[in-house]
């Protein structure tokens, strides 16, 4: 099952929740099954690679390599 955003109409609370298309789960905050699906963007082709490269200098800056593979990590 998808992960799908919803907005609640009763008390305006956003959630997300796996939920298959034809569903309609209730508000977490307020159980009202009073909910709109919300329009999900995506990731731009080809800048998700820089995100994730900036991420990781932002790390590497930090003193945090967990996202580096070991042959990636410096050497001490």
């Amino acid at each position: 099952m998808p992960l799908y955003s919803f907005r609640c109409k009763a008390c305006d609370h956003g959630f997300e929740t796996l939920a298959r298309f034809s569903e309609t789960p209730p508000c977490p905050a307020c159980a009202s099954v009073d909910v709109t699906r919300l329009v999900s963007s995506i990731a731009a082709e080809g800048k998700s690679g820089a995100i994730i490269q900036g991420a990781r200098r932002q790390a590497a800056r930090e003193g945090h390599f967990s996202n580096y593979s070991r042959s990636e990590r410096p050497k001490r």
